[in-house]
């Protein structure tokens, strides 16, 4: 027998035995879930400015201040930390006072940290104005937001929206790392780079508080692929609490603990190395800055592929299958990058940049797929919470990179250890267990 669907009452309450009913709106042909992914694209491209800047700070304040790049790389760190314990609660208070008015106040701190980080003379203003400030506003404008997105306006085709979205960093690091590498070769001054941060955030504020609906049923429709009109729900109270609660419950379980020991792994080996120390690590090499920050230009352009292809693979296959694989050859590709190092590119690292962008957010669209499969309508929480992991390994690779740097004069340490923490993971992720169907009654 087949249950009746329970809708909310206009007061919030659920009322049982009655069937959603849908304005009487006819569906458009190009429907409005699309333009919602399609400003969610272009919010995340704009903002992934502050995301593209970290790496090309470290020698320009290094030399300006005379700040060692532990020191640089802690505030990084602090940046990347926040970045991720700050998504869990994001995503809780997108369901509490929707996504336009999260994402707008999110890019407005962004905007206000970037801008102020230009006045700084000391180490703790770095810490506070780019570490806490950015690293907070950059939270809210985490992964959990596409999931949110993807989770809410598709009933179809939802891998491939996860995958898009993801790609959306990727398209905005194209953008701005050769545009921010240029201003601070040209201005031989990191400020301007940092101010083109601060306006490009703010330029979204806009877009989003005017263009991005916070569900479905503000357009009066059914989620893209459902067949029934789904009420928008009423607001969440107590998003910080339930954000808690949401993480106890999942910490019980033992996919959570593999899924965020992989993530996190997966942002040591992205974020927390090669987006802050390939920079770096190639000018050792006396590699020119602008050549280097181009490579990792290139990145973006292959990762919007491998994202959106890994999108389409996750509706397909077993996603736990697919983690094994990306962080199996990334952890390969780790190992042969300090001999690929060299002043010029030759094939071999052009040929480890195409792969390292195929493979750099790959991991996202099945990690997703894995949190929706074992945690259903929380899904989008405890992946902010696997996504808190991914940041905290970002966090401590971006210091203890810097670190290493210092003690030992080059990054060789570094890139041989990220192979193989990518391999652990790989394991990791075929230890995780599929989901078991409860058994009909009979």
């Amino acid at each position: 027998m087949t249950q009746t669907p329970r809708t909310l009452s206009p007061g919030g309450a659920e009322a049982a035995g009655t069937a959603p009913q849908a304005p009487h709106r006819r569906v458009p042909r190009v429907h409005p879930a699309w333009y919602a992914a399609a400003v969610a694209f272009l919010t995340i491209v704009g903002a992934a400015a502050f995301a593209s800047l970290p790496g090309l700070l470290i020698e320009p304040l290094q030399a300006e201040f005379g700040w060692s790049r532990g020191t640089i790389g802690f505030a990084i760190s602090v940046n990347l930390a926040l970045y991720g314990l700050t998504a869990p609660f994001a995503a809780a208070l997108m369901d509490r006072f929707g996504i336009r008015r999260v994402v707008a106040c999110a890019l407005t701190l962004i905007a206000a940290g970037a801008g102020s980080a230009v006045l700084m003379t000391e180490p703790w203003q770095f810490v506070l104005s780019w570490g806490v400030a950015v690293g907070l506003g950059s939270g809210s404008m985490a992964l959990a937001f596409s999931a949110t997105v993807a989770n809410r306006w598709f009933a179809a085709r939802r891998g491939l929206v996860t995958g898009l979205l993801t790609a959306a960093g990727a398209s905005g690091q194209l953008v701005f790392l050769p545009l921010l590498s240029w201003t601070i070769d040209r201005h031989d001054d990191w400020r301007p780079a940092a101010v083109t941060v601060a306006l490009a955030a703010l330029a979204v504020v806009p877009l989003v508080w005017l263009l991005l609906r916070d569900h479905p049923a503000d357009a009066g429709l059914p989620p893209y692929g459902a067949t029934e009109f789904v009420p928008k729900p009423a607001p969440v109270p107590g998003a910080a609490a339930r954000a808690v609660r949401v993480l106890l419950d999942a910490a019980r379980t033992g996919p959570f603990w593999l899924l965020a020991g992989t993530f996190a792994i997966c942002g040591a080996s992205t974020n927390g190395l090669i987006k802050t120390h390939f920079v770096p690590a190639a000018h050792d090499h006396e590699m020119p800055v602008t050549v280097a920050a181009s490579l990792l230009a290139v990145i973006g352009v292959f990762d919007i592929v491998g994202t959106v292809f890994s999108g389409w693979l996750t509706d397909r296959f077993d996603s736990r299958r697919l983690l094994a694989v990306y962080y199996a050859l990334r952890g390969a590709s780790l190992l042969c990058l300090p001999v690929l190092l060299a002043p010029e590119v030759r094939p071999p690292m052009l040929l480890f940049i195409v792969f390292y962008g195929l493979d750099w957010v790959a991991t996202v669209p099945p990690t997703i797929a894995l949190c929706r499969e074992h945690y259903g309508e929380d899904g989008a929480i405890v992946f902010g919470w696997v996504l808190a992991s991914h940041q905290v390994g970002a966090g401590l690779v971006a210091f203890l990179g810097g670190v290493a740097r210092d003690a030992f004069g080059s990054y060789d340490l570094v890139w041989v250890a990220s192979g193989a923490l990518c391999a652990a993971a790989a394991l990791m992720a075929l230890v995780i267990r599929g989901r078991r169907e409860p058994a009909a009654a009979g």
